[in-house]
């Protein structure tokens, strides 16, 4: 049994993926791909909270789980996502070690979940707690 997955613009909400297989088609929202790689980053220690960055002050506001998907940009490049993320991670650990973590955990989540190909995961670190 295959399937086949399709990045489309046109979806009522923004992004859609339709994942077809022999039995019929699903299709997947961008708020649950957003969602799904949020949840995912925030599984990996080290991690303490997703930002968003208001560009009209550059002022970086710590997001909680409800606002989850406005930490995370995701963007459709030849039937394949790039994600993008904005930390917050905890003083005192390896920084590299931490994003090293999340893009490999959101990678995994993202393409075992929805079955999509991930070509790229960026995470942009704007913050240390301590």
């Amino acid at each position: 049994m295959g399937f086949m997955v399709l990045l489309s613009k046109e979806g009522p909400t923004g992004m859609e993926c339709k994942v077809k297989n022999d039995i019929g088609t699903i299709f997947i929202t961008e708020d649950v791909l957003l969602k799904v790689a949020g949840y995912a980053a925030l599984e990996c220690y080290g991690i303490v909270a997703m930002s968003s960055k208001r560009a009209t002050d550059g002022i970086v506001e710590w997001l909680g789980r409800e606002n989850l998907a406005k930490g995370v940009q995701i963007r459709s490049v030849e039937d394949a996502l790039e994600v993008d993320l904005f930390i917050i991670v905890e003083y005192g650990i390896s920084i590299a070690e931490v994003c090293k973590n999340i893009v490999d955990t959101v990678r995994y989540k993202l393409e075992a979940m929805t079955g999509i190909t991930v070509r790229k995961v960026t995470v942009t670190v704007e913050g240390i707690r301590v």
